[in-house]
């Protein structure tokens, strides 16, 4: 399998959800669970979409 990728995988309460992996294989980023296979689909059309114009909101710090 290329890397990166978006995987998806069904657990065993029968929920579906997605990995994506780095282009060294490992897993940078798992999803919510999602009742159908097409809803984690649009999953993942949704963090490819709308992912590159994301910020990032660094909330580690104390106020």
């Amino acid at each position: 399998m290329a890397h990166p990728a978006f995987i998806i995988k069904q657990a065993k309460n029968g929920q579906f959800y997605f990995n994506l992996t780095a282009k060294n294989g490992q897993i940078i980023a798992s999803s919510e669970m999602y009742s159908s296979k097409s809803a984690c689909e649009n999953g993942i059309r949704s963090v490819k979409e709308n992912a590159p114009a994301a910020d990032t909101d660094d909330q580690s710090e104390a106020a």
